[in-house]
């Protein structure tokens, strides 16, 4: 369904580390960074999109986090959030909901929220039964 996301940062080397710690476990591989630029984005293991890209903004000024807005990541485990989220706040990302059911979206449904060190939220979740 899409073909990119791109998350504005002001610091890069500090939101390179926090999503390479995150997305790693989710099975995406680092198609590419350029700290000259400084860009990166991730990709599926087995698929060349959809991207998930961190950038400085083209405009030269201050990334700002949206109210509102959220990135949300597919896991395939409920265990695979709970380390998620645990690996996110050690690296840096504040809590904006803890592991666990959220039976008012769905009886299955098991979801972590947390902001990157730049105040983007994002979120893991998972549709299985266990």
């Amino acid at each position: 369904m899409f073909s990119h996301i791109t998350l504005g940062v002001n610091d890069f080397e500090q939101a390179f580390s926090f999503y390479s710690a995150v997305l790693t476990p989710l099975g995406l591989k680092l198609r590419f960074c350029d700290r000259n630029i400084p860009w990166a984005a991730w990709q599926p293991a087995d698929a060349d999109r959809p991207l998930l890209i961190i950038t400085r903004p083209q405009n030269k000024q201050n990334a700002t986090a949206g109210n509102g807005q959220m990135t949300a990541f597919l896991a395939s485990s409920r265990a695979l959030i709970d380390h998620i989220y645990k690996t996110a706040i050690a690296s840096g990302g504040e809590c904006e909901g803890k592991p666990g059911l959220r039976p008012d979206y769905h009886a299955n449904y098991y979801g972590a929220y947390f902001r990157d060190p730049e105040g983007n939220k994002l979120h893991v979740c998972c549709h299985n039964a266990e």
